[in-house]
């Protein structure tokens, strides 16, 4: 996209502000990959300033993060998530489609944490046929206390990544296959709508998650909107189209008339694409998650 086409700094803080006075709480900058966007570290340190923000954090692959990880505590931010699917090479670039080892997560995460970030979450989407045997591997080096690991179910982001249903290792497996070696028992969630559902280390090792999104869905407790980087409001992670935000920003409109625009898109959306998945198609090419994140 030309520069002109993606939504200024400025606009992103002044959107993030106008949610924030509509009762947003947390603002995620995702991907994509978020630290590819140049000097990503001083629009974290404009949005950690928005009065009433309570959570500011960041999902990324982890290529960039060894060397990004102090620029961004230094900005305000305070809390990162790093993508992981494996620790083994071969099986991590098959998944990824990347073209950097994992050594280079591991070194990011660990520059993370010498930071000043704790804990540090990390996500693993689990395949079958492609990386579930990498889940108790997984478990056993993220158990720490300066890190959080939530395994998450395959989903049908998009219509881009092969999905299938027999792919699926539902959280309930993932849960039984962990706790078969280190054994975990559940907690409750940290706040109303949180998706992933928490266990523990019997030991008090630390914890992990599970993300449930096909096997359990939770499309009745969602709270979240997305915002892709040309300033189109997405409503779901399954979205077919977007509501144009970057027009009523540029087209001279109030942060009032903005507010009350979002709130009419908001109060009409009936989204529920993860329960529906189950009982009927649904269709429609939708937006791939590496456009608006997860």
């Amino acid at each position: 996209l030309p520069p002109s086409a993606l939504l200024s700094f400025e606009e992103i803080t002044r959107l993030s502000r106008i949610f924030v006075s509509a009762g947003a709480e947390k603002i995620r900058i995702t991907g994509g990959e978020p630290l590819l966007r140049r000097n990503v570290e001083t629009l974290l340190s404009m949005l950690s300033r928005v009065e009433g923000l309570r959570d500011l954090t960041l999902t990324t692959n982890g290529a960039l993060l060894e060397q990004k990880a102090q620029p961004l505590h230094e900005a305000g931010l305070r809390r990162l998530t790093v993508s992981l699917d494996s620790l083994d090479d071969s099986v991590f670039r098959s998944m990824n489609d990347v073209d950097f080892p994992v050594a280079r997560v591991l070194s990011g995460i660990d520059a993370a944490t010498a930071a000043g970030f704790s804990p540090v979450k990390i996500n693993m989407v689990v395949r079958r046929g492609a990386n579930e045997s990498s889940a108790v591997e997984m478990a056993r080096r993220f158990r720490t206390p300066d890190t959080i690991l939530r395994f998450i179910e395959f989903m049908d982001v998009g219509t881009t990544n092969g999905w299938k249903l027999g792919e699926v290792v539902p959280s309930r497996e993932i849960v039984e296959t962990i706790d078969a070696v280190m054994p975990l028992e559940a907690v409750g969630a940290n706040y109303p709508g949180e998706v992933a559902q928490r266990y523990r280390y019997r030991d008090g090792s630390g914890e992990i998650g599970v993300i449930s999104s096909v096997t359990q869905p939770f499309c009745g407790d969602c709270t979240r909107a997305r915002l892709s980087s040309e300033g189109l409001l997405y409503t779901c992670l399954f979205g077919t189209s977007g509501h144009d935000l970057r027009g009523l920003l540029r087209g001279g409109n109030s942060d009032e008339e903005i507010a009350q625009s979002i709130a009419g898109v908001w109060t009409r959306r009936d989204d529920r694409y993860s329960e529906l998945r189950t009982v009927e198609s649904v269709g429609g090419a939708r937006v791939e998650m590496s456009h608006i994140g997860g």
